[in-house]
């Protein structure tokens, strides 16, 4: 019965909790916008409630792109590596959660003893030595010990092992979004290089034509030499550019192998020429940024874990209270004599404090805080990176808007040019050094400039 009172007293220990000594928590400010500037004609656009926002690379309607992003959340490394982290800080959040409550242990042991008597004022006393005396003993304990919560020492560790795992997830998150990004923009390099590519095929078969069109004025004496030359400089220059994007293409299909977790060399897509959709940008307001980025998330919790550390270096400059308690059961028996079975109990406080650490404790205290700080700082670094990814993002979106529209105009252009300048020199108006253009027109990014 004394067991019994003594293990539920130990048991309902947890439902008293001590104060906290953590400063209260409040997430550090930023300057909000009210709008995003760069909007421009991607504001009116805004994600549906019906559609699965976590599947957003579906706005692409590409089934490659749907089985490739399924290879990157079964096999890339990374996102394991990041995985395997959540794992490890949900486990340290359940092992600081077992502190709240006691922890009881149970032994026992059996042995055989054997014991002599061989001193000297015994033999005379007894007429001779005493022989062994052999018996046995078993025993069985059970013990139980509880930290007193009184400071919050406990209270504040759970809460920044809940705040870390919460951390850690949204990290996975965060992580798998970076991951999915890279591998649908690798994705529409790589679709932008086959598009170039039967583009510049088409340009190598036109000026094939036309060279064979120049040998032939050559020999009936209406063209130069030089007007040959010119064709096959154009020629030769077309095809390069081939090779060119042969040998980018190769690398962002190698890059695309690196984030499926597949090496690149058993790795392959066919090429293909095909049109991706232009998906539904959902902008909203930027206070709703604050809410669906994870490394934003991330960021918060791992502010709030601090804080909390805070509050546990603080409970060092007050005293631990343990609170222990067991109950022995000891049996003792030989062939001389039996013992009853002797029981000892015992429970008690132990409390201990520290009087003197030169500095120790306050040097624990004023890290802890620094990391606070640096974890605040971290979170409005974090924000503010956002705002300004989605400013940047908004202002290509707007002006590549336009250049795109600029560029199908001077395509039209070109075409319009070229069918005049073939026409003038079919029927010997021109030179093939006047109706050519000097170099081979490029609408390649990389011709233009780097985004």
């Amino acid at each position: 019965m004394k067991l019994a009172r003594l293990t539920l007293a130990l048991l309902s220990l947890p439902l008293f909790a001590g104060c906290s000594l953590a400063p209260p928590y409040k997430v550090p400010e930023v300057q909000m916008p009210t709008a995003y500037k760069e909007a421009g004609i991607w504001q009116p656009a805004h994600p549906s409630d019906n559609l699965d926002r976590g599947d957003w690379w579906k706005e692409y309607n590409d089934p490659t792109i749907d089985n490739l992003i399924k290879q990157v959340d079964a096999a890339n490394p990374t996102l394991a590596a990041s995985v395997a982290h959540f794992d490890q800080a949900s486990a340290f959040e359940q092992q600081v959660a077992a502190s709240l409550y006691p922890t009881v242990s149970i032994g026992g042991a059996a042995t055989a003893n054997a014991q002599f008597y061989n001193h000297p004022h015994l033999d005379g006393i007894r007429g001779g030595p005493i022989g062994p005396q052999h018996f046995s003993e078993e025993y069985a304990n059970v013990g139980a010990s509880y930290e007193l919560d009184l400071w919050g020492r406990i209270h504040n560790e759970v809460i920044a092992g809940t705040a870390g795992a919460q951390a850690a997830a949204a990290d996975v998150e965060s992580v798998k979004l970076s991951l999915h990004a890279m591998l649908i923009n690798n994705y529409i390099a790589l679709r932008n290089y086959d598009a170039e590519s039967q583009l510049l095929s088409d340009v190598v078969d036109a000026y094939t034509k036309a060279l064979a069109l120049t040998e032939n004025r050559f020999q009936g004496g209406a063209d130069s030499a030089l007007d040959v030359s010119r064709a096959k400089a154009q020629l030769d220059s077309a095809k390069g550019e081939v090779s060119d994007i042969a040998a980018s293409r190769a690398l962002y299909e190698h890059a695309i192998a690196s984030l499926v977790g597949v090496p690149a060399s058993s790795f392959n897509i066919a090429p293909e020429v095909t049109k991706i959709a232009l998906p539904i940008v959902p902008v909203g307001i930027p206070a709703a940024l604050l809410q669906r980025r994870p490394d934003i998330a991330a960021a918060e919790r791992r502010v709030y874990q601090a804080n909390a550390k805070v509050g546990v270096a603080k409970t060092a400059f007050y005293p631990t209270i343990m609170l222990d308690g067991g109950d022995t059961l000891d049996t003792v028996a030989s062939a001389a004599y039996v013992l009853s079975p002797t029981n000892i109990w015992m429970i008690g406080p132990t409390a201990f404090l520290t009087i003197f650490d030169a500095g120790r404790r306050a040097a624990v205290v004023r890290q802890a805080q620094a990391v606070y700080n640096i974890a605040g700082a971290n979170y409005r670094s974090t924000v503010l990176s956002a705002f300004q990814e989605v400013e940047d993002n908004l202002s290509l979106l707007n002006e590549l808007a336009k250049e795109s529209i600029q560029i199908k105009a001077a395509i039209k252009d070109s075409n319009k040019t070229l069918t005049i300048a073939m026409n003038r020199y079919r029927e010997g108006m021109t030179t093939y050094l006047k109706s050519s253009p000097h170099k081979l027109p490029c609408y390649r990014s990389s011709c233009r400039h780097s985004t």
